[in-house]
């Protein structure tokens, strides 16, 4: 009787204090039997952050430099990967006019991503120049070859670069055999006019990067990665000719169909899953890219590309790849890098490679398991004393389809959170996209470790911001994310792509 007692004198205490005004704290101590949400960090499928840097050593050979954010010379794959890139792209040609992008160079360049720590794919173009969609010219050596020669030249070569590599200790994750082939390869032998015959060439190249290395998986690439059509097409052809590959890659650049990046990303992961769907393969973007001269816009769009690629059916998405970034436009006058021409340093293009969707210890934190409501949303709970009518979630994300929103048409003090247990100790860093209304007495997200406990106020804003909580320190394997509102009627925020990572 008397613990019933002292439960009801609690209850009544804790109804008083909120009826007085006294505000709901992110600084809150949990009470005893609170459920929290917990999270334990795991080690989650590898998902490449990718740059294509074939020009680099031709670059480096001319005297270009590169510098970091803070202005220091640095070698740029030391600033790839501090800018968060995993994986390098780099591209052959059989016999080109000078000793860049020929086996020695490219097996030079592989070594020294492969020591820095970066996964390696090879482009072999088939081609002693550029091979792409326009243009698939034969190497010289190989122009009056029949067509048994001509799948002869094909082994050889690929278990000749492969087998250089292999000597050299460099083991390539993923092998392309030929580049955006939509017209087919090695012409006119290899004419997407005959797909039995081009199919026969990719399986050539196929049975040899196994030859040397069975586990460097084998991309076929083709460009339009959002045209669901003519890649479905595309790929039925080569199914109905057993071409053999474990992988279907795509070139995707909105900007030669003068779109944004942002406004075809929802084509592309309906594309992407379509196939994905077909022909029960992963799929990746092994090119992409936007212009050098909008680093917000490009920013803002490759964010969301690798979003909605890392979350394609079934983890079918394996990664990104931004074609050539370090080219800044005095070198080759490409206008889609990521690169500053004047400061020699990557622009804020480059910080969308910081978010890779497999490293977030907060898989929740895209609101993505859909619409819900208080008091626990899509995997977060409510803050103790919360009114949870005023949070729920809503269509429209920063990317993809949903993000949260705390609001009500009577005045209210609403917030969420989540604890983080057995993570790592170290520095860490949040960062979240969000709008807000503005009037609020407080609008805060936050982060509360042993280490103490970082606020920071929600900046009025119509469209999509970011907002980043930097060093927080964890010392004790634990830590509480979360967003608190005190608000008027009708004031309200938005959030989106919750982003914890490990500094």
């Amino acid at each position: 009787m008397r613990n019933n007692l002292l439960v009801l004198l609690l209850l009544f205490l804790f109804c008083f204090c909120c009826a007085s005004g006294q505000s709901v704290s992110p600084e809150h101590t949990l009470p005893a039997g609170e459920k929290t949400k917990t999270s334990i960090q795991t080690n989650q499928p590898f998902f490449a952050m990718g740059a294509d840097i074939g020009w680099l050593s031709e670059m480096e050979a001319s005297g270009r430099v590169f510098y970091d954010k803070n202005g220091i010379k640095k070698d740029c794959l030391d600033i790839l990967k501090e800018q968060g890139v995993n994986s390098i792209r780099l591209r052959a040609w059989v016999k080109p006019h000078n000793r860049f992008c020929s086996t020695a160079d490219l097996t030079a360049m592989a070594v020294r991503a492969q020591k820095k720590g970066f996964k390696v794919m090879i482009d072999l173009h088939y081609s002693d120049w550029w091979a792409d969609v326009r243009s698939q010219p034969a190497p010289a050596a190989w122009k009056r070859h029949g067509f048994a020669q001509l799948l002869d030249d094909v082994y050889k070569y690929t278990y000749h670069v492969m087998d250089t590599l292999k000597k050299n200790k460099v083991f390539p994750e993923w092998v392309q055999v030929g580049n955006e082939i939509n017209i087919g390869m090695i012409l006119p032998e290899g004419s997407a006019n005959n797909f039995k015959k081009l199919s026969q060439i990719i399986s050539k190249g196929y049975q040899a990067v196994k030859a040397v290395n069975p586990n460097s998986k084998v991309i076929v690439h083709i460009a339009g990665g959002d045209n669901l059509p003519a890649s479905k097409a595309f790929f039925d052809e080569l199914a109905a000719n057993d071409a053999k590959f474990d992988i279907l890659g795509f070139s995707y650049y909105p900007f030669y169909a003068g779109k944004t990046l942002l406004q075809q990303n929802p084509a592309l992961s309906a594309s992407l899953n379509s196939l994905i769907s077909s022909f029960k393969k992963p799929v990746m973007i092994v090119e992409t890219g936007y212009l050098a001269d909008r680093p917000e816009e490009t920013f803002n769009g490759l964010n969301d590309c690798i979003s909605r690629v890392a979350n394609l059916n079934s983890g079918m998405g394996l990664g990104v790849f931004y074609w050539e970034p370090q080219s800044y436009y005095s070198f080759a006058k490409h206008k889609l890098g990521a690169w500053d021409d004047v400061t020699k340093k990557p622009t804020l293009a480059m910080d969308a490679f910081l978010y890779n969707p497999r490293s977030n210890l907060l898989l929740s934190g895209d609101f993505e398991l859909g619409i819900g409501k208080g008091p626990d949303v899509t995997g977060w709970s409510t803050l103790p004393g919360s009114d949870s009518s005023a949070v729920y979630i809503e269509s429209g994300g920063y990317t993809r389809n949903f993000h949260l929103t705390i609001k009500q048409n009577t005045a209210y003090r609403a917030g969420i959170f989540k604890v983080l247990k057995g993570i790592n100790n170290g520095t860490y860093r949040l960062t979240a996209w969000v709008r807000n209304s503005g009037g609020q007495s407080e609008c805060k997200l936050y982060a509360k470790s042993a280490g103490g406990t970082k606020n920071l106020s929600l900046p009025i804003a119509s469209n999509w911001t970011r907002v980043i909580l930097d060093k927080i320190e964890v010392t004790d394997g634990k830590i509480e994310v979360g967003l608190y509102s005190k608000a008027d009627a009708g004031n309200w925020c938005n959030i989106d792509n919750l982003f914890l990572q490990k500094l």
